[in-house]
């Protein structure tokens, strides 16, 4: 490991100066605060390099994982009126149950099928991250917080009436002292509610409406009409470095230099900026909470929640090996680093940090700074472990809006680009009448508008759903296109050539190519109907029929039961291993279709014809 220890130093210390900012930015974005963001850099890439599979990969929040965990935060703090300290533990332990979860994949080796996500899925995801990044960002940029404008925080004090009684309802309800007959104890505990606790659960239910890209647009009005100059000047100044530096130099991290010269330059000229959440310090106490305070019921609502971020975490991941993999000519190992990621993640959790993933950027600038092998990773962890011990303070006078410029860019680059360049040139496969469509097209779409508009979670549920069954479509008509049923003397196999033109008209073969399933059945199953009158037996090749599925052992059964009423004789020719312990399940074989029947080639099958059927219809 100490082998190139000169490279994986240069490689860690400069990835970890990369990670600072964005760090901060997201864990600011997650809504947990910055110091969120840090202690999950540290801890991820640290325990993520040391147990995982990819020896150059860089680990830590990134734009898609805090995105997802942005939505999970607001969802269980809308829960807990908008209280961190109530919340915490259970977004700490959905985010553990995620990390839990990627070990659980590495160690089933699930690793390898990752890749099996189709690419419209991912590219309208990225975009859809890049999306909500971009938006939301608007209001900090702009200085603009929804929980401190008076005049729509007391738009929601008469719903906040309605949540804090409803909330008492339910207490006694759990309590079991809520009776119709007496209202005396409900009566008695709104007494103690305050002004101050409407107000509170006011801004809660203010922040939850304006929050999301639905949300931020529903008060960019307000935003707008109360823009603090001073906030949109830091943010576009940070813009405007990180993207102007990179045309002078790249061997220095342009976010880096935004952060240090517009934050250096407010604290010098004494600005009346806002500040991001003070850092705390010292070093990372574990989160006890996630335990002493553990309820299965609390955490049950977002098993499905904390898998999708363990399956986003996993693709985040193993997408940014094979970048690495393409760099340094070496190959990682999936299911490794999937437990590494997941063991990365469950320790940030229990110290407070947001999950993470590999980082394509971090992996990338490590790499080409000398980081060779896991220590590159392990020492940028230590460096931002460094940094927080030695700089907490200091980082704490970062203004906010500084952050909220970097995330602008940020979500501006994670856009899936190549795909939305390729849009118009995708194959229109789809039609709606007049109009064609691409499937590729509206997968992505939809994908991107629900993520944006709606849910992330079900955004990606919804785009693999869709994306099975547009695959299935298409294989299923490609199946059947190949597999019509057809004479024999339109088609015709070339061990047929042989075939006595006496028995053409008492003789129907049908050829099956390419698996028997839910998409094809339907075209196998007019087989019966399309049997010439004159056809006495049925030949059915299955020579190149690799798979039948339940739908198409089941559509066999009714093609044989049909023709068995029929009195049309059946052979099955080449069946291969698969179809034929189907068919012996359910007793198609031998029940309907006898073993003297059965033919491992065409020939054998050709001479039983020869000295079995009689020409009926040859003039």
């Amino acid at each position: 490991m100490f082998k190139h220890f000169r490279g994986d130093l240069f490689g860690g210390i400069t990835a970890g100066i990369v990670a600072l900012p964005l760090a901060l930015a997201f864990g600011v974005s997650s809504g947990l605060g910055p110091s969120a963001g840090l202690y999950g850099a540290i801890f991820i890439s640290f325990f993520a390099a040391l147990f995982g599979g990819t020896n150059t990969q860089i680990s830590g929040p990134t734009a898609p994982m805090t995105a997802v965990s942005m939505v999970i935060i607001a969802g269980i703090l809308a829960v807990h009126d908008g209280d961190v300290n109530k919340a915490l533990p259970i977004i700490l332990a959905v985010f553990l149950l995620a990390g839990i979860m990627q070990i659980g994949l590495g160690l089933i080796g699930l690793g390898k099928y990752i890749k099996y996500i189709p690419y419209p899925v991912v590219s309208g995801f990225m975009t859809a991250i890049g999306v909500i990044i971009l938006v939301t960002q608007i209001l900090p940029a702009v200085g603009y917080y929804p929980k401190e404008d008076e005049e729509y925080v007391n738009q929601f004090k008469a719903e906040a009436e309605e949540e804090i009684l409803e909330n008492i309802l339910k207490e006694e309800a759990g309590e079991g002292i809520l009776v119709l007959e007496d209202f005396e104890e409900t009566i008695k505990r709104a007494g103690k509610i305050t002004e101050a606790d409407m107000l509170k659960e006011a801004k809660t239910l203010a922040a939850k409406d304006a929050s999301g890209v639905l949300g931020t647009f529903k008060v960019l009005g307000r935003a707008l009409r109360n823009i603090s100059w001073l906030e949109l000047a830091l943010a576009l100044a940070t813009i405007f470095i990180i993207y102007g530096f990179k045309r002078i130099t790249t061997a220095v991290p342009s976010t880096l230099v935004s952060l240090i010269v517009v934050s250096g330059a407010a604290v010098a000229f004494g600005l009346d900026y806002r500040p991001i959440e003070k850092i705390p310090e010292g070093l990372p106490i574990p989160q006890l909470s996630i335990f002493t305070e553990f309820k299965l019921s609390q955490l049950t609502p977002y098993f499905f929640t904390a898998l999708t971020l363990a399956l986003l975490g996993a693709i985040d991941s193993l997408l940014t090996s094979v970048v690495a993999d393409n760099m340094t000519q070496t190959k990682h190992k999936p299911n490794k680093e999937l437990v590494g990621q997941g063991i990365g993640n469950s320790i940030a959790a229990f110290f407070g940090g947001i999950p993470g993933a590999g980082a394509t950027i971090r992996t990338v600038v490590n790499i080409n700074s000398g980081g060779k092998t896991r220590l590159s990773g392990m020492i940028a962890g230590v460096l931002l472990l460094v940094i927080l011990l030695a700089l907490g303070p200091i980082a704490s006078q970062i203004p906010a809006a500084v952050l909220a410029g970097i995330l602008v860019t940020v979500g501006i680059g994670v856009m899936d680009y190549k795909g939305l360049r390729a849009i118009p040139y995708l194959p229109k496969d789809i039609s709606l009448g007049p109009i064609k469509l691409s499937s590729e097209v509206i997968i992505m779409l939809v994908v991107l508008v629900l993520s944006s508009i709606w849910n992330l979670v079900y955004a990606v549920g919804i785009g693999l759903v869709i994306a099975s069954l547009m695959f299935m479509k298409k294989i299923g008509d490609l199946t059947a296109k190949r597999s019509d049923v057809k004479p024999l003397k339109e088609e015709a196999w070339a061990d047929e050539k042989d075939f006595p033109n006496k028995l053409r008209e008492e003789v129907f073969i049908k050829h099956i190519k390419g698996p028997l399933f839910f998409g094809s059945t339907s075209e196998f199953q007019q087989l019966a109907e399309q049997i010439p009158d004159t056809a006495s037996n049925v030949v059915i090749r299955m020579d190149r029929m690799q798979y039948m599925d339940q739908s198409g052992l089941y559509a066999m059964e009714d093609v044989l039961q049909d023709l068995r009423k029929k009195e049309i004789h059946v052979m099955l020719v080449g069946i291969l291993d698969q179809p034929n312990y189907m068919m012996e399940r359910i007793d198609i074989i031998p029940d309907l279709i006898p073993r003297e029947n059965i033919f491992d080639d065409f020939q054998s099958c050709l001479e039983w014809i020869k000295d079995n059927v009689k020409d009926t219809y040859t003039v």
